[in-house]
Order: structure tokens, then sequence, then C-alpha cells
């Protein structure tokens, strides 16, 4: 059964998160031509080109550093997993491939490539959202019966 903590729904942080993201992505094609895709920009600090690596870490910074500032701003949710360290890294290498089989992460795909009608983001997204539902229905469905 799905039950939605109705406490913690808070629409309108959400919706600020989502217009900062869409800003920032904006920004990042407008001002230097690039897409926010979290896994290229990652992968292009492992095939350096001379001139584009600074930009790249400031992006990765950003991302690690921005929750620490939150979290001195306001009180850090209590964080847990639910499965074992074996299953978080099976999880995380399993991301990974996904990400370089279907050229591109959720925040590439999903958020610059839809924002830009591009057909093949608009499939893969589609794609990652129907293997997320799958999974979590034989999770919690099939396989804990």
């Amino acid at each position: 059964m799905i039950t939605v903590d109705w406490a913690s729904f808070t629409p309108a942080s959400a919706a600020s998160g989502g217009v900062l993201i869409g800003a920032a992505v904006a920004m990042l094609l407008l001002l230097s031509g690039r897409v926010a895709g979290v896994s290229g920009i990652v992968g292009g600090l492992f095939r350096p080109q001379r001139g584009d690596v600074a930009w790249r870490i400031a992006f990765i910074a950003g991302l690690l550093v921005s929750p620490a500032i939150y979290a001195v701003a306001v009180a850090a949710p209590v964080i847990r997993f639910d499965a074992t360290y074996p299953t978080l890294i099976a999880a995380g290498l399993l991301v990974g491939y996904g990400t370089r089989l279907g050229s591109g992460c959720t925040s590439g795909h999903g958020i610059c490539g839809m924002s830009r009608l591009s057909p093949r983001s608009i499939v893969a997204t589609l794609v990652f959202m129907a293997a997320g539902f799958v999974t979590v229905f034989v999770v919690r469905h099939v396989l804990t019966q």
C-alpha cells in the first residue's frame, strides 16, 4: 500500500527547486552552449580537453557543496537507507552502466533534452520512468511476497 506523508508535502519548495534547476540549466545552455547532463559533465573529466575542465569541476563542486550550505541554513533531514551497502554499490554501477547505454542520464535527457523537445531524450526519459515503475513494482509486490 502506498501512503503519502501529507505533513511533509511541500509544493512551494518543490516548485522553487524546479524553477532554480530550470534557470540553471537554461543559463548554462544559453551562456556556454553546454547541456547540464551530470553524467556527461563527469565523463568529460575522465577525457579532459584543454580549457574544458574548470567549468566541469565548478559544476560538480556546486553539486557537492550546495547541500552542505543548505544544511547550515536549515536542519538537515535524517537520511536512512533501507538497503545494504552491496545493494547500493550494485545500484550505482547499474545506473552508471545505464547512463552509458542510454547516452546520458536523467538530468541530461529528462531536464535538458525534453526541454529542447529532443525525440531521443523524450524516448529515453519514458524508458527511464517505465524501468523505475517496473522495478518498484517487482521489488515491492513480487519479491516481497
